[in-house]
């Protein structure tokens, strides 16, 4: 790797290196490295880009990584990669795609992710994405995630998204069995002429099963955002949706949660809150010795974390 890629590994992965576990490290739309372990086998599939991962039921505190590199200009591809995690595992997946453009034409990585997860697994799943470069191409993501939850199963998604992304269309499609559980938490930050669409859909088909959807958002300058929430409850089951997000400039930002019980047990909550950095948090930092832009740096960061 140049230093380039390697420093879009560490942003999108928190990786200095290749890792210790199973790995599939994509670059340019090619295969940079991939390693299975004896729990954890990872296979190209023949028909299309992407990978298959079988995880074997009981894996314990393994990891995968699948981070994906792009530093070649006007590049687009879509990728499937298929997770298959088996009963009573406990895994953590980490992904992530980082785009550097240093040209004059669109790179673009469309991902679609599909999970199968078995009966009392519990995945951490924690999603990157990253841009950088001057080149006046566009830097463009568009990750699709489509989950399927067995009995009394668990996942913990973590996306982020906080800097250099100039168009993102993100989608999340999830089906929850009885007992299971999902907890969802996005943070995204745009600025510029950034512009960031989310859509959240959660089944909540199983008696017992739960979800929690949390969006936290900043808009800086002229860029937009929009944030969809559905969460169906199809049997007796909880939901929740929040949506926080700070304002600033003349950016724009829509927030749109909707919840549905077909299910006279199905309790369900939705919240959305947008606004501006409140005067009496800059006044404050700004009497320890901050000017106005370290304070709403301060401000934004802690919001995000």
């Amino acid at each position: 790797m140049d230093e380039i890629q390697k420093t879009l590994l560490m942003q999108v992965a928190d990786l200095h290196e290749v890792p210790a576990g199973a790995y599939n490290i994509r670059s340019n739309g090619e295969s940079a490295g991939r390693r299975s372990t004896e729990h954890i086998e990872i296979v190209p599939k023949e028909d299309k880009p992407g990978i298959d991962i079988f995880i074997k039921p009981g894996t314990k505190k393994e990891s995968v990584h699948i981070p994906v590199l792009m530093t070649q200009t006007g590049l687009k591809e879509l990728v499937y990669n298929d997770f298959h995690i088996g009963e009573d595992c406990d895994v953590t997946i980490v992904a992530g795609c980082g785009i550097h453009n240093g040209g004059a034409q669109t790179s673009e990585h469309s991902g679609i992710h599909s999970f199968f997860i078995g009966k009392n697994a519990k995945v951490k799943y924690v999603e990157k994405h990253y841009g950088s470069g001057e080149g006046t191409g566009e830097r463009v993501m568009n990750p699709e995630t489509i989950v399927s939850m067995d009995e009394d199963s668990y996942m913990e998604m973590d996306t982020v998204q906080i800097r250099g992304v100039d168009s993102t269309d993100r989608v999340t499609r999830a089906k929850l069995g009885k007992g299971a559980q999902l907890v969802i938490r996005e943070k995204l930050m745009t600025h510029g002429k950034q512009k960031a669409t989310t859509n959240f859909y959660v089944d909540l088909d199983g008696e017992d099963s739960s979800t929690n959807v949390i969006s936290r958002s900043v808009a800086k300058d002229s860029s937009e955002q929009v944030f969809y929430s559905h969460i169906n409850g199809n049997n007796k089951c909880a939901g929740h949706s929040e949506c926080d997000a700070i304002i600033m400039d003349n950016a724009v930002v829509r927030a749109i949660p909707e919840i549905t019980a077909n299910n006279i047990d199905a309790s369900l909550i939705h919240e959305a809150a947008i606004g501006k950095i409140a005067g009496e948090q800059l006044i404050k930092l700004m009497t320890l010795g901050l000017t106005e832009a370290q304070a709403e740096e301060q401000i934004v960061n802690g919001f995000l974390k």
